[in-house]
C-alpha cells in the first residue's frame, strides 16, 4: 500500500506493540505529529523538555521491560535528547529515538535547526542511522528496534530528514524480527565455570543490571540458595536479589556495606553476574578481590576482561547461563563461609557511624512503610541516591530505577512519569533540592495527566555529595554548593495544580505520608534535612574498598 513517510513509522511502531511515544514536536516532525493524529491507540505524552521525553522513555523502559520510544524535531530538539540518550546507554537501557532533520536537498548546508544528529550521537548509541531514502525507512525502523532490545540492550537513534516523512512511498506489512539472546559460551566454558564454582569454598555472587535485563532473578536466587553464598549487586542490580534475604550483604562499591566489601576482599571466588565492574564498585581495580579467582558472565564479550582480568568467562545471556550452570552446581552443606558474613553484618551494620544519615534513613522507610504494595521508587542523583540504594526495601526487579553509569541529575522526574505510564503503579521520585530544580517543570506533565507520581524533596539547601567532597577532601572549601533556593515548595505545587506537604517534625512523618499518597494525582513532599548528614560508608576515590570510612567525627 502507498503511505507517507510519517504513517510508514507510526505502522511499523504499531507491529512493535508500542503503546506510548514520548516527545515535542516541532518543524521538521509535523507530518509524523499529522499521521499520529490518525493512531489514537499510540499514547502521546507531551513534556515541558525534550531531555525529559528522552528520561520518560528510559524510565518507561526499565519500568517495563520494554523499549521506550521518543519524538523530537532537529537542531535543539534532537541535540536535546543527547543526555537522556546517554544515559540510556551507560546503563544499557533499550530505547528507540525518532528524530526529524531538514528535507535532504538542505542537509550540510548549515539550514535552520540542522544538526547532524547522528554523527553527534555515534558514541552514545547501540547504532544510529540517517533515512535518505524512503524505501529504506520501514527495514529502519524495525531494525532500530531489533538492535535495541537484541544482546546488550541499549538505545538506537533512527534520523529522518522531513521531506521523507511528507513522501509516499510502498509500504508491506511485517512481523517483529524474534529478538535474540547471542550466547557465545559452549559445553566447555560452562563446564569449567561449574567445576570452579563446585572447588570454591567461599563464593561470593556479585549481581548487576544484566540481572534484571535477562529476566534472571530466579536462576539467581536458585544459584544462591545452592551456594549457601552470600550475595551483593550494583546499584543497577538492586531489586534482583530480595533486600530482606539474609544472604544479601547490602550493594557494593563506594558507598556499599563494609560486608559487601569485606566478601570481596575475603572470597575464593567472585561470581560476577551482569557487571561491568564500574570504577564506582571496584574502586582500586588492582586491588579489588585479588585474592580471589573471578568468574565473569556476561551478554557483552567486550565487557570481559575489560577492567577486571577473568579467570573463568561465560559470554551470554545471563537467564540462558545460569539455567546452563545450575544442574551441574553441587549443594553446599558447609554454613562456615555464611556463619562468617554473618558476623560482618552484626558488626558493621549501615546506621553503625555517629552521623549516618539516621533522619534520611527514618524518611525513607517511612515513605516506604506508607507507600502502596508495588510503589516503583525512582531517584535523581547525590546524596539522597545513595541512601535511597542503602535504606529502601527493594524485593523485585523494576522496583528501583537511578542513573547509575552517567549519574544524571534531573533523570528522576521524567523516569518518574514513564514508569507510571508504563506500570499504572504509584511512583516515587526521591530528589534533592538541586536535582529538583533542575526538571520541576515536568510536576506540569504529570498534573495534566494525572499520574500517581509523587517527588520527595529531601531539602538540606546544598549540593550534598559534592559539599561532602567538600568537607573530606577540599578543607571544607563550600565552593557553589550552598543554595538556599527560596523555593516554597507547598505554593509551587498549588501553582502547577499539585498538591503539596511540607514535613517539619519527625513525629509527623507517618501521618503526612499517609496523607499524601491518600491524594489523587502528583505530590510535592518536602522534607529539611540538615546539610551536614553524609553517605556513609565511603570509599575515596581511587582507594581499595579496605579503606571504607565508616564514621565521621562530628
Amino acid at each position: 500500500m502507498k503511505l507517507t513517510g510519517a504513517q510508514i513509522i507510526m505502522e511499523c511502531l504499531k507491529e512493535q506493540d508500542v503503546d506510548t511515544v514520548f516527545g515535542f514536536p516541532g518543524g521538521t516532525v509535523i507530518a509524523l505529529y499529522n499521521a499520529l493524529y490518525d493512531y489514537p491507540e499510540i499514547n502521546h505524552i507531551l513534556t515541558c523538555h525534550e531531555q525529559h521525553a528522552a528520561h520518560a522513555a528510559d524510565g518507561y523502559a526499565r519500568a517495563t521491560g520494554k523499549p521506550g520510544v521518543v519524538f523530537a524535531t532537529s537542531g535543539p530538539g534532537a541535540t536535546n535528547l543527547v543526555t537522556g540518550i546517554a544515559t540510556a546507554y551507560m546503563d544499557s537501557i533499550p530505547m528507540v529515538a525518532i528524530t526529524g532533520n531538514v528535507e535532504k536537498k538542505n542537509l550540510g548546508k548549515d539550514s535552520f535547526q540542522e544538526i547532524d544528529i547522528t554523527g553527534v550521537t555515534i558514541p552514545i548509541t547501540k547504532h544510529n542511522v540517517i533515512v535518505k531514502e524512503i524505501s529504506e525507512l520501514a527495514d529502519a525502523i524495525r531494525e532500530a528496534f531489533y538492535i535495541a532490545q537484541s544482546g546488550r540492550p541499549g538505545p538506537v537513534l533512527v534520523d529522518v530528514p522531513k521531506d521523507i516523512t511528507m513522501m509516499e512511498g510502498d509500504y508491506e506489512p511485517g512481523k517483529p524480527k524474534e529478538v535474540a539472546h547471542q550466547n557465545a559460551f559452549g559445553e566447555d566454558d560452562i563446564a569449567k565455570a561449574v567445576r570452579a564454582i563446585n572447588e570454591s569454598k567461599k563464593p561470593f555472587i556479585f549481581a548487576g543490571g544484566g540481572v534484571i535485563a535477562a529476566g534472571a532473578e530466579k536462576e539467581l536466587h536458585e544459584l544462591a540458595k545452592k551456594l549457601n553464598a552470600p550475595v551483593t549487586m550494583t546499584l543497577m542490580g538492586l531489586g534482583a536479589f530480595p533486600a530482606d534475604d539474609g544472604q544479601y550483604t547490602g550493594m557494593i562499591g563506594m558507598h556499599g556495606t563494609k560486608t559487601s566489601a569485606l566478601c570481596a576482599s575475603h572470597c575464593d571466588l567472585l561470581i560476577a553476574i551482569g557487571a561491568r565492574f564500574s570504577e564506582r564498585v571496584t574502586s582500586d581495580r588492582t586491588k579489588f578481590a585479588r585474592q580471589a579467582k573471578v568468574l565473569h558472565i556476561d551478554v557483552d564479550p567486550a565487557e570481559i576482561n575489560k577492567n577486571i582480568n577473568a579467570d573463568y568467562e561465560v559470554t551470554g545471556n545471563a537467564k540462558d547461563v545460569l539455567a546452563a550452570l545450575l544442574p551441574g552446581v553441587e549443594e553446599k552443606q558447609d554454613d562456615t563461609w555464611m556463619e562468617q558474613v554473618r558476623h560482618w553484618k552484626r558488626s558493621y551494620p549501615l546506621d553503625r557511624a555517629t552521623r549516618n544519615a539516621r533522619f534520611p534513613k527514618k524518611v525513607l522507610q517511612a515513605m516506604q512503610d506508607e507507600a502502596p504494595e508495588g510503589t516503583v521508587f525512582t531517584t535523581e542523583v547525590g546524596q539522597h541516591q545513595m541512601w535511597s540504594a542503602q535504606f529502601l526495601r527493594i524485593d523485585r526487579p523494576r522496583q528501583f530505577i537511578s542513573s547509575g553509569g552517567l549519574g544524571t541529575m534531573g533523570f528522576g522526574m521524567g523516569a518518574a512519569i514513564g514508569a507510571a505510564v508504563g506500570t499504572g503503579r504509584q511512583v516515587v521520585n526521591i530528589a534533592g533540592d538541586g536535582s529538583f530544580h533542575m526538571n520541576l517543570q515536568e510536576i506540569v506533565t504529570a498534573v495534566k495527566h494525572q499520574l500517581p507520581v509523587m517527588v520527595l524533596v529531601l531539602n538540606n539547601n546544598v549540593l550534598g555529595m559534592v559539599r561532602q567532597w567538600q568537607k573530606l577532601f577540599y578543607e571544607e572549601r563550600y565552593s557553589q554548593t550552598t543554595l538556599n533556593n527560596p523555593t516554597d515548595y507547598v505554593k509551587l505545587a498549588e501553582a502547577f495544580g499539585a498538591y503539596g506537604v511540607d514535613i517539619s517534625k519527625e513525629r509527623d512523618l507517618h501521618a503526612a505520608f499517609k496523607k499524601a499518597f491518600a491524594h489523587k494525582g502528583p505530590v510535592i513532599v518536602k522534607c529539611d534535612i540538615h546539610e551536614d548528614e553524609n553517605v556513609l560508608p565511603m570509599v575515596p576515590g581511587g582507594k581499595p574498598l579496605d579503606d571504607i570510612i565508616l564514621d565521621l567525627e562530628k
